[in-house]
């Protein structure tokens, strides 16, 4: 499984049988995802503040388009390579979508449930 941040609304917008399509599939030509051990590096970078995410929980064997494991964009420090989905993610690729929220004490972590995969 993999994981990609999203708002909330963003994500309510994908009916079922559509296809969701983040801004930046158009801007670099891929969708950037993490795995579980990952999702709270971007999110502590980009994210700070917002109260209206969601983690989107994806089995790539059914996004139908390739998946790839490659540097972040920017690249990380620490050399971790993401998940990058080059195509739209299918509605029934989707196998759960968790909050997403900062800690009470800062800082995003992965919800409980997600925790311990």
């Amino acid at each position: 499984m993999i994981l990609h941040i999203c708002g909330a609304a963003d994500w309510a917008e994908v009916g079922e049988g559509a296809e969701y399509r983040a801004p930046s599939l158009g801007e670099v030509g891929f969708i950037h995802c993490s795995d579980f051990g990952t999702a709270h590096l971007p999110a502590n970078v980009l994210y700070r503040g917002r109260t209206d995410l969601v983690l989107l929980e994806i089995d790539p064997a059914k996004v139908g388009s390739p998946v790839r494991w490659e540097d972040g964009a920017p690249p990380h420090p620490a050399g971790i390579w993401f998940p990058h989905v080059y195509g739209p993610i299918p509605h029934a690729a989707v196998v759960g979508v968790h909050e997403f929220r900062e800690s009470d004490g800062g800082g995003f972590r992965l919800p409980g449930s997600l925790a311990h995969r």
